[in-house]
């Protein structure tokens, strides 16, 4: 799942795009969510410089190459891009919103926003989150490997 919000000024509310490439000093990255300065994606909607990124979402994957990639490898790339927000989707063993901000060339986690409690997330844009609604009750699915694994359905508010 990845999607980009271009975010609007004036109170407009954000347009939702498809998956973009997130142009890094060290290659393309497609972050799970992107909300991106408007101005930056009206010519290219696929593609936008790391200065035009607002914030970035991961939803950490299930899988323990995932979840390394998403909480340990990703961060730096967009901090060294100068990405200043970044906020972490952990889904299990509940859902948490983990909000971090760029200082000092590292993130630095400013708040955690716990499922089954409304948090009010100032930057990049304030946003009422609840963890726990944006997951929805998933379902296990098979893979081609013959595992089963789950899929959660989510919902993200588009302010």
């Amino acid at each position: 799942m990845a999607a980009a919000y271009r975010r609007r000024s004036g109170g407009a509310p954000a347009e939702v795009l498809g998956p973009v490439n997130v142009v890094l000093p060290d290659g393309l990255f497609v972050p799970d969510i992107a909300v991106l300065d408007a101005a930056a994606t009206a010519d290219d909607p696929v593609a936008c410089d790391a200065e035009a990124v607002l914030l970035v979402v991961e939803i950490v994957s299930p899988s323990s190459s995932g979840r390394r990639t998403d909480r340990l490898l990703k961060p730096p790339y967009y901090a060294e891009a100068g990405i200043e927000h970044l906020w972490r989707l952990e889904l299990e063993p509940v859902p948490a919103l983990i909000v971090s901000e760029l200082e000092n060339g590292r993130y630095v986690e400013r708040a955690v926003a716990e499922a089954g409690r409304t948090t009010l997330i100032e930057k990049p844009f304030p946003v009422e989150v609840d963890p726990g609604a944006l997951v929805r009750q998933g379902r296990w699915r098979p893979t081609r490997w013959g595992r089963r694994a789950w899929t959660p359905a989510l919902r993200w508010p588009c302010a």
